[in-house]
């Protein structure tokens, strides 16, 4: 990975969808999920998280190019793909808990100053309130490795297919000239239109 790499920190709901997602924008070196904010010490595991009692987020690690992309233009993907108008809630599943809330670890005072002014910017376009947090990044867990790439290795599956699949879609639809891939070649495999 090049000089000109930097890390960018969120959660919004399942990291699943947040790693598919930011897989596919150029620039993205490497998606990496996992776990941040807890109070509970030492490393958790996915199943002590999803019980909400850690206070862990579901995360993803985000090595980015800035050379190519900006933290400004991933925020924007970021509130593209979620509601962040949502209190700790996975909207389609009817899933909630703290594990899943809308949040923006900063790893510097310059990311937290451009994540707050893309907040206000947003707010000001939106009658509800964006819950979005903005704290500085704490110690970082990986995930399991089963909960690494886990659209590419599953694809097909239920979940991917009902959440992830709309997401992807959004994305390309908004976004596509900031995409690793040419939009019309996976377009078809996710019927956009």
């Amino acid at each position: 990975m090049g000089n000109n790499l930097q890390i960018m920190i969120v959660g919004a709901g399942c990291f699943w969808c947040m790693e598919a997602v930011f897989n596919e924008i150029r620039g993205v070196e490497k998606v990496v999920s996992g776990f941040m904010g807890g109070t509970v010490p030492g490393k958790p595991t996915y199943r002590e998280v999803c019980s909400g009692l850690t206070g862990h987020a579901e995360v993803v690690q985000i090595w980015f190019n800035e050379s190519d992309i900006s933290y400004t233009d991933l925020l924007h993907f970021f509130f593209a793909i979620h509601d962040a108008t949502l209190s700790y809630a996975r909207k389609n599943l009817g899933t909630y808990g703290s594990q899943y809330r809308s949040v923006l670890f900063y790893k510097s005072e310059s990311q937290k100053a451009t994540a707050e002014y893309v907040i206000h910017e947003l707010q000001e376009r939106n009658p509800k309130p964006i819950l979005t947090e903005v704290k500085l990044a704490t110690l970082f867990h990986e995930a399991e490795l089963e909960h690494q790439d886990y659209y590419k290795n599953n694809p097909n599956a239920s979940y991917c297919m009902t959440i992830i699949v709309p997401k992807l879609g959004i994305l390309h639809q908004k976004f596509s000239e900031k995409l690793k891939y040419s939009n019309c070649l996976l377009s078809n495999s996710m019927n956009i239109k």
